[in-house]
């Protein structure tokens, strides 16, 4: 079976059992990426294969109704001869990690791991070596990291009792400690505290059919790609846990699941070469799992070459040579492609119109199929954004994520920990010194209780005409 994605004289498809061996998009803004994104998972969609995807502007919610055809459109499936055109809606599935607008999505802090946690806070070596040994510390201990208070709570026990640890983790510094709990404070006003915590996701609920066809899980991106640094280490976490989850399938006809990384090359920004290599790993190893994953990104130079050289299936969009990093990246996008003697391929890059692409999938024996030219098949949703939000209780499994959970963990188990430490004549000695003292009268409770409130409100006053915060 085949996906049909675009035509010039003649349909140019995608191998569904090519499908998991990953690809690109790319293309300057406005040249027609995320219609090729919207149409390969339609497509994806009707060969019942699910997808999961990211809308960062708010317009691939309208996958969920037909399309509404005008002349325009029209045109374009006259001129490309699309007998088999057909508007139809999608089944769409909202997520949302701040749960406003979608099905809350959320993880413990162990299964982010210490390593994407690091990148997340952007620890430096020293910082992110103390951060790995939390984790040690919270597994040899019983522990268990579910939530940003539990970490906070693990790390401020572990300053105050350093001597303790030394001998057998190594060197903890209060100031390397209280780093990486500023950190974690920037993090939790971020609303991250939403994310960590449970209950956890399960991503087979990822992988679902509905009357045949593949759920087309989209992430309401819109508020957390303002947040870049936390919009790539969630989606490459996603990326990891796929992974570690989904069962060896080897080659299959088709995937279990196609993964659509937008914006991809925020991914790689300022990353170090550790980071790179284990993001190549998982891109490489992921495809026995069943797991076609495919980069949206400007120039095809965003990406390390150790990436670029997975991506067998691409679609290239036009970019414009205004610069000397412009024309590296035609040149290079040019020189990626199986070449076709018929076509000047750095040439017509350039020239390419809005919803045309240059495009090389690969074929039944998993060779580079020779670049063309063509049109991108217009989808057969909706395309700008919905007339009104889907309800959020149109997911079936909203009822199971909806409601937080704080099970005891590190933070609880820390504060009991604290009050057993206590020695008994110690607090003993604190209840007599309470008695000597003489006891207030209601007059002074009552002034000190106004004095009080009036001091807070006033300071509450001051911080926010400085600071211009909100309102609590």
């Amino acid at each position: 079976m085949a996906l049909e994605i675009a035509k010039n004289n003649h349909s140019i498809a995608l191998e569904e059992k090519m499908a998991n061996r990953h690809g690109l998009i790319a293309g300057a803004t406005g040249t027609g990426k995320t219609i090729t994104l919207k149409v390969m998972a339609e497509q994806f969609s009707k060969a019942g294969v699910p997808v999961f995807l990211s809308d960062i502007k708010g317009d691939l919610t309208s996958m969920a109704e037909p399309m509404q055809l005008n002349d325009k459109i029209q045109e374009r499936i006259n001129i490309l001869q699309l007998d088999d055109y057909q508007p139809q809606r999608f089944p769409v599935r909202v997520w949302d990690i701040f749960g406003k607008m979608g099905t809350p999505i959320r993880a413990t802090v162990t299964e982010m791991g210490p390593l994407l946690l690091a990148r997340l806070l952007d620890l430096n070596e020293t910082q992110a070596g103390i951060l790995n040994m939390a984790f040690r510390i919270s597994d040899d201990e019983g522990l268990a990291l579910l939530d940003l208070k539990d970490l906070q709570a693990l790390l401020n026990h572990i300053g105050e009792h350093a001597g303790t640890y030394t001998t057998q983790y190594g060197n903890v510094t209060k100031q390397s400690i209280g780093a990486i709990q500023r950190k974690l404070l920037e993090l939790d006003s971020q609303g991250a505290a939403h994310f960590f915590s449970e209950p956890a996701l399960q991503l087979n609920d990822f992988i679902q059919q509905e009357d045949g066809k593949g759920v087309v899980n989209i992430l309401n991106a819109v508020e957390l790609y303002r947040q870049p640094l936390l919009y790539t280490t969630f989606l490459l976490w996603l990326l990891t846990e796929l992974f570690e989850v989904l069962p060896e399938v080897g080659d299959i006809e088709k995937p279990k699941l196609v993964f659509f990384f937008d914006e991809a090359h925020l991914l790689f920004k300022d990353a170090n070469a550790a980071f790179v290599t284990q993001i190549e790993q998982v891109v490489r190893l992921i495809r026995s799992k069943g797991v076609g994953v495919y980069f949206i990104t400007q120039n095809p130079i965003d990406l390390p070459d150790e990436v670029l050289g997975q991506l067998g299936n691409r679609v290239q969009h036009a970019l414009r040579a205004f610069t000397p990093r412009d024309q590296k990246a035609v040149k290079s996008a040019a020189e990626t492609f199986r070449q076709n003697p018929d076509l000047d391929v750095a040439s017509v890059m350039g020239e390419l119109k809005t919803g045309e692409a240059l495009i090389s999938f690969l074929n039944s024996d998993g060779q580079p199929g020779i670049v063309e030219r063509a049109w991108i098949r217009p989808p057969e949703s909706k395309i700008g954004v919905l007339d009104r939000p889907i309800a959020l209780d149109s997911n079936p499994f909203y009822a199971t994520y909806k409601d937080e959970l704080d099970r005891q963990s590190a933070y609880e188990l820390l504060q009991q920990k604290l009050t057993v430490e206590v020695p008994a004549d110690q607090v003993a000695v604190k209840e007599k010194k309470a008695e000597k003292k003489e006891k207030p009268s209601e007059l002074q409770k009552m002034a000190t209780s106004v004095l009080t409130s009036v001091g807070r409100q006033i300071g509450r006053e001051i911080v926010r005409n400085i600071f211009g915060g909100r309102r609590r």
